[in-house]
C-alpha cells in the first residue's frame, strides 16, 4: 500500500528536553534547585511525587489517561509537596517549562512541509494540562490534521488501541502510515500492527529514513 499518512511523537520529536541553555531544564535538575530552594533533602520531592502517584493509581486516578482533572492533580500535588500556593504557582511554571522544552525547528519545518501531500498527526502520551501548554507555546494545531493525546482519550501508546484509534480517524490502514517515535516500545508496537515504525535518532536519520519510505 502506498503512504497516505505521517504520524509524529511530540516529546523528544517536535519538543527538545532539556534546555542546554538551563541547567534546571530537566526534571531531575528541577526538583534538586526546588529542594535546595524549599531546604528540602535531595530526592525528597522526587519521593513525594512518586507517592503520590502510587496513592492516585490506586484510586484508579491517572493525569496520563486523563482518569483525574488538572484541578484534582494540582490540588493533591500541592498538598503532598508542602509548597506554598505562591511557592507552587512558581514551581509549576518551571515543571511545565520543562515539560514542553523547546522547539525543534527543523523537524517542524519537515513536518509542516508533507502537507498536504500526506495527511499528517501527532500522537502522544500526555499528561492533564499539555494541550493548553503546548498549544500556548508551538501552536500545533496549525501544523496537522489531527492530535491524539493519551490524557483525552483514555490510553497510551504501547497500548495497541492508541494506534488504532488514530487509524481510524484519519481513515487509513496501518499500512498506510509512517510513525515516528522515539521510545523503542513504541515502535515496537506500532510495528506489530504493520505501521511502518521508525525510530528517532537525530534529525538527519529521521528525515532521511522517512523519505525512504515516502
Amino acid at each position: 500500500m502506498a503512504i497516505r499518512t505521517v504520524v509524529f511523537d511530540i516529546g523528544g520529536i517536535l519538543e527538545v528536553t532539556p534546555r542546554r541553555d538551563d541547567p534546571t531544564a530537566d526534571f531531575p535538575a528541577l526538583h534538586a534547585a526546588w529542594e535546595a530552594r524549599l531546604d528540602m533533602p535531595p530526592g525528597e520531592l522526587d519521593r513525594r511525587m512518586r507517592e503520590l502517584d502510587t496513592r492516585l493509581q490506586s484510586m484508579g486516578k491517572d493525569g496520563g489517561l486523563g482518569t483525574c482533572t488538572e484541578e484534582e492533580w494540582l490540588a493533591e500535588w500541592r498538598s503532598a509537596s508542602g509548597m506554598t500556593q505562591e511557592q507552587f504557582d512558581a514551581y509549576m511554571r518551571d515543571f511545565w517549562d520543562v515539560y514542553c522544552g523547546q522547539p525543534n525547528s527543523e523537524l517542524i519545518a519537515y513536518f509542516r512541509s508533507l502537507r498536504p501531500r500526506y495527511q499528517t498527526a501527532l500522537l502522544s502520551n500526555s499528561f492533564v494540562g499539555a494541550q493548553r501548554e503546548e498549544q500556548q507555546r508551538f501552536h500545533f494545531d496549525e501544523l496537522t490534521d489531527l492530535i491524539i493525546y493519551s490524557h483525552e482519550v483514555g490510553m497510551a501508546k504501547p497500548d495497541p488501541r492508541i494506534f488504532q484509534l488514530t487509524c481510524q480517524r484519519l481513515g487509513v490502514q496501518p499500512a498506510e502510515m509512517v510513525f515516528l517515535d522515539d521510545s523503542p516500545t513504541h515502535v515496537a508496537a506500532a510495528r506489530e500492527l504493520g505501521i511502518h515504525a521508525i525510530l528517532f535518532q537525530d534529525n538527519a536519520q529521521a528525515i532521511a529514513d522517512i523519505q525512504a519510505c515516502l
